[in-house]
Formats: C-alpha cells, sequence, structure tokens
C-alpha cells in the first residue's frame, strides 16, 4: 500500500455522507456530488475499516468473519482503500 500504513485510520472526509441500501452502501460527497456504490462484501469492510481504530485492526476483524486466505483479504482491503482514496471520499490519520 502506498504511502499507507496498516496502523492508521480510514474515516469518510466530513462532507461525506454513507447510506445502507438492504446491505450494499452508497458514499455520497455532498459537495462535489460524486457518488461511490459498495456491494455487499464492500459495505463490511467499509464499516469494518471506519469502525476500527486502525487498518490493520479491520483486516483482523474481516479474517474472523470471512473464509479467505489472509495476503487476499489485505489485497482486497488496500484496492478498496486506494479507489476511495483516488475518489476522495476518505482521509486516513495516524490512530
Amino acid at each position: 500500500m502506498s504511502q499507507i500504513s496498516l496502523n492508521q485510520k480510514i474515516s469518510a472526509r466530513p462532507t461525506v455522507i454513507a447510506q445502507d441500501l438492504a446491505g450494499e452502501s452508497v458514499l455520497l460527497d455532498l459537495q462535489t456530488e460524486q457518488y461511490f456504490g459498495l456491494d455487499d462484501v464492500g459495505t463490511r469492510i467499509w464499516q469494518t475499516l471506519t469502525a476500527k481504530d486502525s487498518i490493520q485492526s479491520a483486516i483482523a476483524a474481516l479474517r474472523e468473519e470471512y473464509d479467505v486466505e489472509p495476503e487476499q483479504l489485505r489485497q482486497d482491503v488496500e484496492n478498496l482503500i486506494q479507489e476511495l482514496l483516488a475518489n476522495e471520499l476518505v482521509e486516513i490519520s495516524d490512530s
């Protein structure tokens, strides 16, 4: 993960709201009106990332929920974070 530490925390930007739609989610930036849809797995990753105090603790919690290889899970989480960053929907801070 480029320039991102697993010890950092992910949070929605102040102008972003998340709406759950029957297990899936839509993230909407009220300032730019850009939206981003998440399927059920993406929604669970989003919920866990924003609830935990670090990316690493989110990955650990998700490993308990999903039967997936640790490296694949880490890569999936990193990919989602990169997409959210590219769309300017999240902020990263030190936990």
